[in-house]
């Protein structure tokens, strides 16, 4: 590394380390979820913090699944991950691995322990544990069992292992310190009793170790150098480090914390995101409304925006709040230059009374006005036209600049029409078609100049277009703090308004050619994209994002 490179505090630690010759091997850093539910967007920020310093510092990055809890875990989160991962651009590559495949050496590690005498069989009750483990302001008790022969200890722990013991009955603990004022050292749990199927070992196993007991020695195991974790888990190293120097762990890995960063306008809890997708409130782990990556995907976010989100945020050394419309802010930055269609959402007839071809005229429009490579579209013109409805006023508010009766407005790319009539539902009374008339020597490119009119509004020709199916999404919750309410239901927590589908849109009939990869400018409406049930026949897209910016740049 250069001597004048710039680094946050955790670069800095590391890069003091490798100074300083402090591991007789490359730094290592590792991601380790727990195949319980599928990664988000907080996650994304926590596996670059570990990816980007072993890259920095040429070393290695592992991705460890902590599957030591046979009750939460399943092999569909497993593969969601890796290809959640793969697809964010942090691809572990061959260096996947599994803490269930360590049981051997972490019993061994409890074994080892026990013979110490700093490890020994407990049989309170878990309300008991509680009630013996104190407050912050009270040390606790030790537990009746503490002080059991080591002989002992072994032979109910072998037992345990082979079954003779029910679910919860017994636990190995740590003998450390029960008036330690770090609650954390006060005599923690490191193997309970659970007789359940495991998805990869099956039933070979009954007792399962804790995280805090598992994850050190599952570093060490791999040759993690340095366990970068957010703060929470900063009360947790005291533990982590007495794990290793008791096992006499050679070399052993350094644990270090980074903030937790928290994104405003989204839940990223598990246990809620499971209740959500349990409960069918939400269209599953990819339901665009959601923060899990799967949901941003399928919304529309790029792995390039999501990688600047989390870069552009930094290191931060503790707690920190990020507005989610900084996500969507450099998603819009990266999208200004993709191809524009018009597409009319909520359709309104306009017939061109004076309109005579036979044929639709092709009329060439730029894909996009800011980006000249991306070339011009021919788009059909004909007699009969689809308008947004939101752009004819029948009597204008103050300050209309589109469509009303005997006004003039320009259709982008092609000419000025003049509203003559509207006809109107006989029951209803609403606007169902505009009789326009048409100046041919208005026509765009032409260089016509002869009258000015207050606006220009996009539309499609009926007898070209699409039909498809647009969903628009706002955020699922109106704000964090309701979620927490125990008193309202998850249908009276969530925003009514959180998903809008239009099912009657009209779009030009050059969006056949969409594809799965690419993202459209809907002029006017903002950014898309088609969504994973979009069909040949039945085509879907999502807003991925507005055209409007609503990111103000704070960060606190």
């Amino acid at each position: 590394m250069n001597n004048d490179q710039t680094y946050n505090s955790l670069e800095k630690i590391v890069d003091e380390d490798v100074r300083n010759g402090a591991y007789n091997r490359n730094v290592c850093t590792r991601f380790p979820p727990e195949p319980n539910g599928y990664l988000h967007i907080g996650s994304a920020y926590a596996i670059n913090m570990n990816y980007a310093i072993a890259k920095r510092f040429n070393g290695e990055f592992n991705l460890r699944f902590d599957d030591t809890n046979p009750l939460k875990e399943d092999i569909e989160y497993v593969n969601s991950i890796i290809e959640d991962i793969n697809w964010l651009g942090y691809s572990p590559g061959n260096r996947i691995f599994y803490g269930s495949d360590y049981s051997d050496e972490l019993f061994n590690a409890a074994i080892q322990l026990i013979e110490k005498g700093k490890a020994y069989v407990c049989e309170l009750s878990p309300e008991e544990i509680k009630d013996f483990r104190g407050t912050l302001t009270e040390p606790g008790k030790n537990s009746p069992y503490r002080n059991r022969p080591i002989e002992e200890n072994l032979d109910l722990f072998l037992k345990m292992k082979n079954g003779e013991f029910p679910t919860g009955s017994k636990v190995l603990r740590a003998k450390i310190d029960m008036g330690s004022p770090n609650m954390n050292l006060r005599d923690p749990i490191l193997y309970r009793i659970i007789h359940a199927s495991h998805y990869r070992t099956g039933t070979d196993w009954c007792i399962y170790p804790m995280y805090d007991f598992a994850h050190p020695i599952q570093d060490a195991i791999e040759g993690v150098t340095h366990s970068l974790c957010s703060i929470e888990f900063k009360d947790h190293r005291p533990l982590y480090e007495w794990v290793l120097n008791e096992l006499g762990a050679e070399e052993p890995p350094k644990q270090r914390e980074f903030g937790r960063v928290n994104i405003t306008g989204v839940v990223t809890s598990k246990r809620y995101l499971r209740e959500l997708v349990a409960g069918n409130f939400v269209d599953g782990w990819d339901d665009p409304r959601l923060p899990t990556l799967r949901g941003l995907r399928r919304r529309g976010f790029t792995p390039e925006s999501i990688q600047s989100f989390v870069n552009d945020i930094g290191f931060v050394r503790h707690q920190s709040t990020v507005d989610f419309a900084m996500l969507e802010s450099i998603l819009r930055s990266q999208l200004k230059t993709v191809k524009s269609v018009m597409a009319v959402l909520n359709p309104l007839k306009v017939t061109i009374t004076n309109y005579n071809e036979t044929q639709a005229e092709l009329l060439p429009i730029e894909n996009n006005g800011e980006n000249p490579e991306l070339g011009r579209r021919d788009v059909p013109f004909t007699k009969v036209l689809y308008i947004e409805k939101d752009d004819f006023m029948e009597v204008p508010a103050k300050g209309y600049k589109r469509l009303s009766p005997n006004e003039e407005v320009r259709l982008k790319g092609a000419y000025i029409i003049k509203c003559n009539e509207v006809i109107k539902d006989e029951d209803t009374g609403e606007v169902i078609e505009l009789l326009c008339t048409y100046d041919p020597i208005t026509k765009s490119g032409t260089g016509f100049k002869g009258r000015k009119v207050k606006g220009t509004i996009h539309w499609v020709s009926a007898e070209n277009c699409v039909s498809a199916e647009v969903n628009l999404f706002d955020q699922l919750f109106e704000n964090e703090e309701i979620v927490k309410d125990p008193e309202k239901t998850w249908n009276e927590k969530m925003n009514p308004m959180s998903k809008v589908v239009l099912k009657t849109c009209k779009i030009e009939s050059s969006i056949l050619n969409a594809t799965m990869e690419e993202r459209y400018q809907f002029f006017r409406h903002g950014y898309f994209c088609l969504d994973k049930d979009s069909t040949d026949t039945k085509l879907i897209f999502n807003r991925i994002v507005s055209l409007k910016d609503s990111w103000k740049g704070k960060q606190g």
